[in-house]
C-alpha cells in the first residue's frame, strides 16, 4: 500500500531499492559460479496502521543456494503512527508519535563455515526529526585475519571522505551494539554502525550509499576467496554454535528486530535474519 513521500523520503526510497537490486544480482552471480540454478524469491507485503490506514510495506527477499545457505535482503517503506509507550524509545517520537521509515536490510548465512556471515542494514526514519542509520559488520564462524582486516579497511575508505573520525567513532559503536551480554562475547568481528544522523541530508544520504557502495564491494570478494574451501564436520559445529549466538542476539537485544515487531511489519521479513540450522550445546 503506496504512503505518500517527500522528496527526500523518495530520494532515500529509491537508493535502497536500487542497492537491493545490485546486492541480489551480484549474490544470484556467485551462486552461477558455483553452478547453481537459485534465485531470490521477492514476497511483497502491505502494512495496514492502527486505524486502518494504508502503512505503506515492503518486498522479502530470500534465497537458499549452494553458496548462500539463507540469505535475506529485504526493504521496506512504512509510516503511520507508533502505538502506545514504544513512541517514546523513538528519537523525536515522544512529542508526535506519527512516524516514516524507509530502509534495507541484510542477513547472509553461507553453507562453506569458512565464509563469513554477514550482516547489512541502512535506513532513513523521520518522526519530529529526520535521520539516518545503519551500517555492516561481519560474523565469521572461522575468522581470518586477511578478511577482517579487509572488511574494515573498506568502510575506513568509505567513512574517511565523511569525517576524519567517522570510523572509529563508528568502528566503536559497532563493538559496543553488537555484543551478547549473557556471553560476553562480541557477535562477530565489528563493522561500523551509526544512527541518528541528523542535519544535512545530503551529506548524511552520500555517506550512507558509500556504506551501501562499500558492502557490495568487500562483501563477494570475501565470498568468492572462500567458498571452494574444504571444511570438516569440527568446522560446521563451530559455525552452527556461532549461528545459535546469532539468534539470540537478534532475538533478545537487536534494536531493527523490535521495531518491525513494534510497526506491524510483516513476521517473515522481521525474522528472515534467523539462521535456518543452528545449536546450542
Amino acid at each position: 500500500m503506496d504512503i505518500a513521500l517527500d522528496p527526500e523520503q523518495a530520494r532515500a526510497r529509491t537508493w535502497f531499492e536500487l542497492l537491493r537490486d545490485q546486492i541480489c544480482a551480484e549474490f544470484v552471480a556467485i551462486e552461477r559460479e558455483a553452478g547453481s540454478d537459485a534465485d531470490f524469491d521477492y514476497t511483497p507485503w502491505d502494512r495496514t496502521d492502527p486505524d486502518g490506514a494504508p502503512g505503506g510495506g515492503g518486498v522479502r527477499g530470500v534465497m537458499t543456494g549452494k553458496v548462500f545457505e539463507k540469505v535475506g535482503v529485504n526493504v521496506s517503506t512504512v509510516g503511520g503512527v507508533f502505538e502506545g509507550e514504544f513512541a517514546k524509545s523513538i528519537h523525536g517520537a515522544a512529542e508526535n508519535p506519527q512516524f516514516f521509515a524507509t530502509g534495507i536490510s541484510l542477513v547472509a548465512h553461507m553453507a562453506n563455515p569458512h565464509v563469513p556471515a554477514v550482516h547489512m542494514n541502512t535506513r532513513f526514519l523521520v518522526t519530529t526529526k529526520r535521520w539516518f542509520g545503519g551500517g555492516a559488520d561481519l560474523n565469521p564462524p572461522l575468522p581470518y585475519d586477511e578478511d577482517t582486516a579487509e572488511f574494515h579497511d573498506v568502510l575506513k575508505a568509505a567513512c574517511d571522505p565523511h569525517g576524519a573520525d567517522y570510523y572509529d567513532r563508528y568502528a566503536k559503536w559497532a563493538d559496543d551494539y553488537f555484543y551478547i551480554p549473557h556471553r560476553k562475547v562480541h557477535r562477530g568481528v565489528g563493522g561500523i554502525f551509526c544512527d541518528h544522523l541528523e542535519g544535512d541530508f545530503d551529506a548524511n544520504f552520500a555517506f550512507i550509499q558509500d556504506i551501501g557502495r562499500a558492502f557490495l564491494d568487500v562483501y563477494p570478494r570475501l565470498v568468492r576467496r572462500r567458498m571452494n574451501l574444504p571444511f570438516t564436520a569440527a568446522d560446521t559445529a563451530q559455525m552452527l554454535e556461532w549461528r545459535g549466538r546469532y539468534a539470540e542476539f537478534n532475538l533478545v537485544y537487536d534494536r531493527g528486530t523490535l521495531f518491525g515487531l513494534k510497526t506491524g511489519g510483516n513476521i517473515d521479513a522481521i525474522l528472515m535474519s534467523l539462521p535456518p540450522r543452528a545449536t546450542w550445546s
